[in-house]
């Protein structure tokens, strides 16, 4: 959950570098909380099965928005990658295939052009 609440609390930052683990850390929540919505929409009749989208996940989802981006682009950093290559994951299959891949690569040792590393921060205190 720490993991977690720093992505919130790094809202709208898209500068700097974030670890594998805050980025995991935020999607694991997202998804659980995601989930959780989900059944309750489900139970208080707030879901759509059409549209495949119930009230209280769709507000969520809104209010998660640039704290998702924001900890993708800097993730993005940390692999040595400019913010700009999150778009590919706009393209279907292939394109969400690659910023996965992205995603789990390990971190840029020391510093890069985005700032020092975030791994090594931490491990130096």
């Amino acid at each position: 959950m720490h993991w977690y609440l720093e992505a919130l609390k790094k809202y709208a930052v898209f500068s700097g570098r974030s670890r594998r683990k805050e980025y995991w850390y935020f999607f694991l929540v997202n998804l659980i909380i995601t989930f959780i919505l989900l059944i309750i929409d489900m139970v208080t009749g707030t879901y759509s099965f059409q549209s495949g989208l119930g009230f209280l996940g769709s507000i969520y989802s809104v209010l998660v928005l640039i704290p998702n981006i924001s900890v993708t682009v800097r993730r993005l950093h940390d692999t040595a990658r400019s913010g700009w290559w999150a778009l590919i994951g706009l393209i279907p299959i292939i394109g969400a295939i690659i910023l996965f891949g992205f995603m789990v690569q390990d971190s840029t040792p020391g510093e890069n052009r985005f700032g020092s590393n975030p791994k090594e921060a931490v491990s130096e205190t």
